[in-house]
């Protein structure tokens, strides 16, 4: 039958995936905040398996994202997502998985909380529920859920929304390569990922249309994208991950905008397709 962990496993990926699609979305017709790149939106992101390594574990997957991201430059960005998958095994028997997902990041990339609950066949699995504010030379995460706890993470760090501006930003400067520390809150909420980010060629504005809610988007039609993969890797000590194969692997096409398509999840044993079936834009609120 299908093992706790894999969903475990699963519902861990889909918290940062969470933080990566928290930028997905296109201008509306308000401009946004100075310096705001970011657009308020309501996206649905449909899931299906793509191959499977013939582990036995797992032998189909489908489901469904839905999530609302909103906010600002000046008030922050909140991201409200849910991912219901069915895992289906060799053996015919099935199980639904049920992540619930609320996180916030300010603009300055300063401070962030996050709030999730992962359920399997709707029985609570795990809860975990904190806040992280980056300080002078540390960035301290207190947790109320699993359990009461102060914890001291390395000041390296980023968190999701600055993850991926820092990616826009490298692919418009032309680089196509970005490591970085990563923390989500996923998990125990101590969990802490090196990543590794190639950023492919450009694709310019015309260039292989594409076939997904995002051709539906005309604010897309003048827009460059490139193919991204972000590959996490458990955090080690001496920073070195050269000869460590990655926990996870997450594929996208980026728009200079922060708009994220064609998704590929790669795990160890599956790999899943998320392709975005709706998109609806939001006005921001102007900053005062």
């Amino acid at each position: 039958m299908i093992s706790p962990q894999h969903v475990l496993r699963f519902a861990a990926v889909a918290v940062t995936l969470a933080g990566s699609l928290a930028l997905a979305g296109a201008p509306s017709a308000a401009p946004a905040a100075k310096g705001d790149v970011l657009a308020p939106h309501r996206a649905v992101y449909d899931l299906k398996m793509l191959k499977s390594r013939g582990t036995g574990r797992v032998e189909d997957i489908r489901g469904r994202i839905l999530y609302d991201f909103s906010g600002s430059a000046c008030a922050g960005y909140e991201l409200q997502f849910r991912q219901v998958s069915e895992l289906s095994s060799g053996e015919g028997k099935t199980a639904l998985s049920d992540l619930r997902s609320t996180t916030w990041e300010d603009s300055a990339a300063k401070k962030f909380r996050f709030n999730s609950e992962n359920r399997l066949n709707e029985q609570m699995l795990d809860a975990v529920n904190g806040n992280a504010e980056r300080r002078k030379d540390t960035v301290a995460v207190k947790l109320a859920k699993p359990k009461a706890k102060s914890v001291s993470l390395p000041a390296e760090l980023v968190f999701p929304t600055e993850h991926m501006r820092r990616i826009i930003e490298a692919a418009q400067a032309g680089k196509t390569v970005l490591e970085l520390v990563v923390y989500d809150g996923s998990e125990t909420g101590e969990k802490l990922y090196d990543t590794l980010t190639v950023i492919g060629k450009k694709i310019e504005p015309g260039d292989k249309p594409p076939d997904d809610a995002a051709a539906k988007e005309p604010a897309l039609a003048g827009l460059a994208r490139w193919p991204v993969t972000i590959s996490y890797f458990e955090k080690k000590k001496d920073g070195k991950h050269e000869e460590q194969m990655p926990v996870y692997a997450i594929s996208f096409e980026l728009y200079e905008n922060g708009v994220s398509r064609a998704l590929v999840l790669d795990y160890a044993d599956f790999t899943i397709g998320g392709t975005m079936t709706a998109l609806e834009m939001k006005t921001p609120k102007p900053c005062k």
